[in-house]
């Protein structure tokens, strides 16, 4: 599932990813470790079945992150573009440890011209 902007097409988050994504919130406004335990277990009482390899590797992707950095970072220049959570969230938990760790540089932005089209065109 997808949907296509500027010729790009943009993968949509699994229903599996966006699971451990808002498990991974919860546990941390709880303040609790974000395990893969935990995040099973949030998962089991919600009644919510994923992949099996889905709650590890959240737990490995954001093992040592400061999630909240990564919140107050969502959507400022450099923080990799939005992400749920995890990395995330947009579709790649690891990136999300992966930006923080080696932030992005930031491009130039491209004039009309440069991209070939304009508004109006």
């Amino acid at each position: 599932a997808g949907y296509k902007r500027l010729n790009r097409t943009i993968k949509m988050a699994s229903s599996s990813e966006l699971a451990c994504t808002y498990a991974a919130l919860i546990l941390h406004d709880d303040e609790v470790d974000v395990t893969e335990e935990n995040i099973n277990n949030i998962l089991k009482k919600a009644k919510v079945e994923v992949e099996a390899y889905w709650p590890g590797l959240f737990a490995s992707a954001l093992k040592g992150a400061d999630i909240g950095k990564l919140l107050s970072n969502v959507g400022t220049p450099g923080s990799g573009g939005g992400a749920p959570a995890a990395g995330g969230a947009g579709g790649d938990a690891g990136g999300a440890a992966a930006a923080e760790a080696a932030p992005e540089p930031e491009e130039e932005e491209e004039s009309e011209e440069d991209m070939g089209f304009g508004l109006f065109d």
